[in-house]
Formats: structure tokens, sequence, C-alpha cells
């Protein structure tokens, strides 16, 4: 395998006795939670539910939700579908890998922003292509017809949960669907992605994924109940545990939301740390606007005042931050405060 392939296929974590050299993370600050607090649950069954998420998403920029409605059954089959990708021999996966010109592509690998490190995440990426099939034919050629269905079962519960979420956002900051075309027309877009964290032989010396804001309007995030392994910054500047509750899902407000808020809602940061003893598995959807649609702060949000941030579409702001390779939250508000960024 060439060097710039070699580049993006995980190391065999299975086998690993110790945490090489590559994987370690001699800066990394203390992995425990430092506060027994964490984000809001919130059923969307609740009359309160505007409120309490007006409240969560200030306060915090996540929390989880129950009564959502999605089956559990399928979020069993999506979990038992990733884990199943996981454990195929390398050999198989890599038939999969992501392009290494085109780090936004779907596949396999370790994930595009590890190139932005000297150290590697203890973890393995795939991102769903649009055309499951496509992938799963590859590495299931008799039999990926389950995996299919999985994937666009779980989509399209996904797909009206997110709107919903949104919906619900959007009144919470005093306006309702009618204000936010795309939003009335459902003209949206969303890409699944799955993560494995690996046991660890030392997980005070590795990281499961770096600390990040994630792209995307909302993220919607099912975590295996194997054990904590989320992560955000807290309001008192310190790491806390996002722990599984069986059945719930983990919204995070995330920097395209921040944008269409003008600031009001910010996205949270987020890692994932890993375990000695537990293999987990998180299942994500990154839900936004129609990936070529420019959206600004609406007029209620700006109230005579310029917008914080220019229009931008959720495909540029990717490709924005792909090109600059560093951690979003660094550069997003001096570079979205100046207009003639992005032309």
């Amino acid at each position: 395998m060439n060097t710039q392939l070699n580049h993006l296929v995980p190391m065999d974590f299975e086998n690993a006795v110790d945490v090489p050299a590559s994987h370690t993370w001699d800066s990394l600050s203390s992995n425990a939670s430092s506060s027994e607090e964490s984000i809001p649950i919130i059923d969307l069954e609740d009359p309160e539910a505007v409120n309490k998420i007006k409240t969560a998403c200030e306060n915090w920029g996540a929390f989880q939700v129950k009564n959502h409605a999605v089956p559990l059954a399928l979020l069993a089959e999506i979990e038992h579908q990733a884990r199943s990708f996981f454990a195929l021999p390398k050999e198989k996966k890599i038939l999969t890998l992501r392009s290494p010109g085109i780090p936004s592509r779907p596949g396999y690998g370790i994930i595009p922003a590890s190139s932005a490190y000297s150290s590697l995440m203890w973890m393995e990426g795939f991102t769903v292509s649009d055309t499951p099939e496509e992938q799963a034919r590859l590495v299931w050629p008799e039999d990926y017809s389950p995996f299919c269905t999985a994937v666009e079962d779980y989509k399209e519960q996904l797909k009206g949960l997110a709107i919903k979420i949104t919906s619900l956002i959007v009144k919470a900051l005093g306006m309702s669907e009618e204000d936010v075309d795309w939003l009335k027309s459902k003209n949206t877009s969303a890409f699944l992605h799955f993560n494995s964290y690996p046991t660890c032989p030392d997980p005070t010396r590795a990281l499961g994924m770096v600390p990040h804001t994630d792209s995307s309007l909302i993220t919607l995030l099912y975590q295996s109940n194997t054990n904590t392994g989320l992560q955000v910054f807290g309001r008192n500047k310190k790491w806390v545990d996002v722990k599984p509750i069986p059945d719930a899902l983990v919204v995070n407000v995330s920097d395209m939301m921040q944008i269409f808020s003008n600031g009001h809602f910010k996205s949270v940061k987020h890692r994932a740390v890993v375990s000695q003893t537990s293999h987990r598995i998180s299942i994500t959807y990154f839900f936004g606007p129609e990936i070529d649609l420019k959206i600004s702060s609406p007029a209620k949000l700006v109230k005579g005042r310029d917008s914080r941030y220019p229009p931008i579409s959720w495909k540029e702001y990717r490709g924005l931050r792909e090109f600059i390779l560093i951690r979003p939250w660094r550069w997003c508000k001096p570079v979205m405060r100046s207009r003639h960024q992005w032309g």
C-alpha cells in the first residue's frame, strides 16, 4: 500500500498491546470528567420542550432527547450493522477506502482532520454513501441487503426527527417554521457516519476524537450503551461526560446553526475518549440545509444590525474547514465576521 493510502488506513487496534508513539498525545489533559453535571435530557412530548431546548442551547449547545419516536429495534439494528462493518478484516474494509484526494468523499478510514495533527486518533471512521449499496456490495457481495435496509430506514427516521428538532430550535429563537423557507419546504440534506472506538491498552495516552465542532446545522448522535465516551466542553470550561441514556439520542448545536442564529446559539465543542474495557460505537447523523443553499441569519434575529456572518452554503463551509485544516473554533469567528472573506 502506498504512503498516501497508508495514512488513511487505521492501525490494527485489535492486536495492540500498547499505545504506539504515532497515537500518543503527550499534551492530553485528563480524560476524566471534572463535573457531576451533564447536558439536559428533554422529553420531546413535554409541553415545555421549546423552553427547555432554548435553555439547553444557550447554556450547553447540546442536549439528549427521549420520546423521539425512532423505533428502538432500528437503533439496535443500525448499531449491529456498524459493528458488523468494523468487525470485518482490514482487507475487506479498505475496499471502501475514502479517496485520498477528496477528504469529504464517503468511505472508510482515518477522518480527514487527522492530517492537521501530529498524533493519530484511536478510532476508525466510515462515512456512508448516499447510495450505500455500492459500498455494501464491496464487502458483503452475497448479503448486502440487511445493511442497506437498515441505513435507508435509519436515514428516513432521522430526517423526520432532525426536521422536528430544528423546528423546535427555530421556535426557541422566537420564529416559526414559516419564517424559514428552506425548512418549510424541507429543502435539507444530511450524511450518515459511523465511528468505532476500540478498547485501548492505555486510555490516558490516547484520544478517540480530537476536540471539535461539527459543520452541520445540528448533529444527531446515537451512542452505544457500553460506557461513557462522548464529552462536551461545559460552561465551567471543563470537560463533562455525556452519559449514555438507554434509547436516547444526543443533539449537538453545530456551526451552521451558529451562523443561522446569528450567534445566539453557539456550536458545542466536544471530543471522544476511549476505554480499556469497552468498544464504543457511535452513529452520527449530520443534518443541514440543502448542501448548495446559502443561508444567513433571518432579519428577525439581526434586528437592524449587520449579521455577524456572511451568507454561506454548507458545501462552501465544509470546503473552507477542510482547506484550513485547523481547529474550527479558533478561526470561525474572525473569518466569519468579514463578509469579503467569502465573496
